[in-house]
């Protein structure tokens, strides 16, 4: 599957080689890079005056995840009284998007503006949690996890530290995407950890997906079952990690002057539920290609399919025969969302086919703690927006920090 994506870029490469004589040199000129594209998410944060740390943390079944933290702002820099607040990333990202559009439009930094203590995470298999105690990101054993072990081991290890860190006994939790449907498979099957979670913002909430879907994962979800098996025969084990070349690729081909910036746009947001135009700043799509994709496991997307397919939002599907021995019985089991007792705010987009506005009205009905069931006011607002949007501080921050404030 990744060679799908990477044959979509590679045809989009070869076509704009093909037209280069017909255009300017310097179209083609990859020296004048931003040099955001090459920074790490700590070098970013540290180039733009705030503090920033990086820390390990270890899951209960061997996993190496790194969090990067702003322990403060520039505008608000007392460092006590400061609510911890984790910041999830979603599928194929990681901490790095939260503040790749800068002090004024990315959130992390307006977290840390507004007096809280913000802690990036990064789940398993991207680009920073590529560690564990025993296995290596080479071996297929590695990659056999999807967002219900994210849920799971991530999350709780992650919130542990954070709180015996900094000797707190609750936190915020803010989720796009993946990263709400960590959180739902967590307080649904390890429920305790809903009294450690002062308040749960869901961005793009993905759970049930009876109307969501981009064409890949509805593409996955049309092939069935049978597309887990082929891409372990295959060893597909890692789902478009971060190279060179797609850094590369973004700068020649995305940024402004470049003929073919529109379809890069289109290949870019092709599995990522769409996005609005007018609230992208497209001079800013080749330095989110230095960062994105970060990687993921393949069998996220195969969770996910599942998910579209069955319209329910359950434990993976091994087949019947292994759900005998895994569950001890032929179905896999539904996540029980009563159990989600965490203050809830539900914020979406009509825009989104991922976080689809249908889906989310079901977990309003489900979820027995919703707090806000927020529709950003721009009707094109899309899955990404969420993170890049121009104007996601008015749209949808301040509302984010207003509730914050409450709780």
């Amino acid at each position: 599957m990744s060679s799908l994506i990477a044959l979509l870029w590679f045809s989009l490469l070869t076509g704009c080689l093909a037209t280069a004589s017909t255009y300017p040199e310097s179209e083609f000129d990859l020296r004048a890079r931003d040099p955001d594209t090459d920074l790490t998410t700590p070098e970013l944060i540290a180039k733009y005056g705030y503090p920033v740390e990086s820390h390990t943390v270890q899951t209960e079944d061997g996993y190496i995840l790194t969090l990067h933290r702003i322990p403060y702002g520039k505008k608000s820099s007392s460092r006590t009284n400061r609510p911890p607040v984790l910041v999830q990333h979603g599928l194929l990202s990681s901490s790095v998007d939260w503040i790749v559009m800068g002090p004024e439009k990315g959130l992390g930094y307006i977290l840390a503006d507004a007096g809280y203590d913000v802690w990036l995470g990064n789940a398993r298999g991207n680009t920073w949690s590529k560690k564990h105690i025993t296995l290596s990101p080479s071996q297929s054993k590695f990659w056999q996890f999807s967002w219900h072990e994210m849920g799971v081991y991530d999350l709780p290890a992650v919130i542990d530290y954070i709180l015996e860190r900094t000797g707190e006994e609750k936190l915020f939790y803010i989720g796009h995407s993946m990263g709400t449907t960590m959180f739902y498979v967590m307080a649904s099957e390890k429920p305790e950890y809903n009294n450690k979670i002062r308040a749960m913002f869901s961005l793009a909430p993905v759970a049930y997906m009876s109307h969501a879907g981009t064409p890949f994962l509805k593409a996955l979800a049309f092939a069935g079952d049978q597309i887990g098996w082929f891409t372990n025969l295959m060893g597909l084990n890692e789902f478009l990690p971060h190279t060179e070349l797609l850094t590369i690729m973004g700068q020649m081909l995305c940024r402004d002057e470049a003929i073919t910036q529109d379809i890069c746009n289109n290949v870019f947001f092709l599995i990522n539920g769409g996005y609005n135009s007018k609230e992208l700043d497209s001079a800013m799509i080749p330095v989110i290609l230095g960062h994105t994709p970060a990687g993921a496991a393949t069998k996220n997307f195969l969770h996910y399919a599942q998910s579209i397919k069955t319209k329910k939002f359950r434990q993976y599907n091994y087949g019947w025969l292994k759900n005998l021995a895994v569950y001890g019985s032929t179905t896999p089991p539904k996540y029980d969302m009563s159990k989600i007792t965490a203050p809830i705010a539900l914020m979406y987009g009509m825009n989104d086919d991922l976080g689809a506005p249908g889906d989310v009205a079901t977990l309003n009905k489900e979820l027995p703690n919703v707090i806000s069931y927020y529709k950003v006011a721009d009707e094109q607002f899309g899955h990404l927006d969420f993170l890049w949007a121009i104007h996601g501080k008015s749209l949808l921050y301040n509302e984010i920090l207003n509730l914050m404030a409450k709780y």
